[in-house]
């Protein structure tokens, strides 16, 4: 048994490096707090020769949407198992052990999920969430996390007959078996084909859905929508532009943008033991985390005395009782900084 509580995971419709996301990010970075170390796994497109390309992209985005955040990024290339670069690698997923905010995005589903699968990357990401680092998977990561894997470049590209592979099934330690669809509503195939469902289209959808066993819940995420799932407080939340649809029982439910609902409408969730299933030496080496950033000085009472003599000078006008009252501040190893909230008094490094 453990203490710990698990991160925030945010499943990604698409656009992972567009404005709308930003609004998943940042609520995941409040959450983590400071340090913020984020890793950015290739996996997902690692059969690709260009993976350290695109998982750099992501990484380039996220260094600048978080900058105030003043975050540290990792691309961990974990492309191909049996290979120098696998996720079974110590060395190449040990970036995971210092993350608090994890990455996985574009590529292949069904490549995700056969690299992944049992994997120590996946081991070790499991592990880190159930600590407590934040978890975001976009368009084919979110795929592969399901319950089963939609084989969407098999079908929509190359031919295949309709069918369905093994994913990682992330969510069946919280009872809860979830088939994940991004790109729910997509529309580029515009009037003369339907490319919703993830490129599927409704009348494929539905026949690939009489193939799964009962029991399962989909859970369709539109284009630049982003569903957060805050398994301690049970609660689930759509940002973004779009909403999210539940299929389950046979019944439909949509949530619009910015609205919340329980995570008992996706089934019977509960809450397990957060080392269950997991080796132990694995959940004990990922138990740290970053290093938490030491705790800023607090202000003895003649510092806050001064500072707002100081600020009660500015507002007279009185700049050289001010400039007095700065220098007694810098004597005392202290200075204040004006911002659009109000004076704030700082430690001098």
């Amino acid at each position: 048994m453990t203490t710990s509580t698990p991160g925030l995971i945010a499943l990604l419709g698409s656009g992972e490096t567009a404005p709308a996301s930003g609004a998943v990010y940042e609520l995941l970075a409040q959450r983590v707090g400071s340090p913020l170390h984020v890793a950015v796994l290739e996996t997902p497109a690692g059969f690709q020769p260009n993976s350290a390309l695109v998982a750099g992209k992501v990484a380039d985005f996220l260094q600048v949407r978080l900058q105030n955040y003043r975050p540290t990024l990792e691309v961990l290339p974990a492309r191909q198992r049996y290979t120098a670069f696998s996720p079974d690698d110590p060395a190449t997923t040990e970036g995971l052990r210092r993350a608090n905010l994890i990455f996985l995005g574009p590529g292949s589903p069904t490549y995700t999920a056969r690299q992944l699968g049992g994997s120590l990357a996946w081991q070790r990401l499991i592990a880190r969430q159930r600590h407590g680092a934040a978890l975001v998977a976009a368009s084919a990561a979110a795929i592969a996390l399901g319950a089963f894997t939609l084989p969407v470049y098999e079908i929509y590209k190359v031919g295949l007959e309709l069918h369905w592979q093994p994913g990682l099934n992330l969510f069946a330690p919280y009872g809860l078996q979830l088939l994940i669809v991004p790109h729910w509503n997509n529309s580029e195939g515009g009037a003369e084909l339907d490319t919703s469902r993830c490129y599927m289209g409704q009348a494929r959808f539905a026949r690939l859905l009489a193939m799964l066993p009962p029991g399962l819940c989909t859970v369709g995420i539109d284009e630049h929508t982003g569903l957060v799932f805050d398994l301690a407080a049970a609660q689930c939340r759509v940002l973004g532009r779009g909403g999210v649809t539940l299929l389950r029982n046979g019944q439909e439910q949509h949530f619009p943008r910015n609205s919340s609902f329980a995570m008992h409408e996706l089934g019977p969730f509960r809450m397990p033991p957060l080392d269950e299933g997991l080796p132990a030496e694995v959940w004990q080496a990922m138990a740290d985390g970053p290093a938490a950033e030491p705790a800023p000085p607090v202000a003895p009472p003649e510092v806050l005395a001064l500072a707002e003599a100081r600020q009660a000078a500015r507002e007279r006008r009185d700049w050289g009782a001010a400039d007095a009252a700065r220098n007694q501040l810098a004597a005392l190893g202290w200075h204040v900084r004006d911002t659009p909230d109000g004076p704030v008094v700082e430690a001098l490094g």
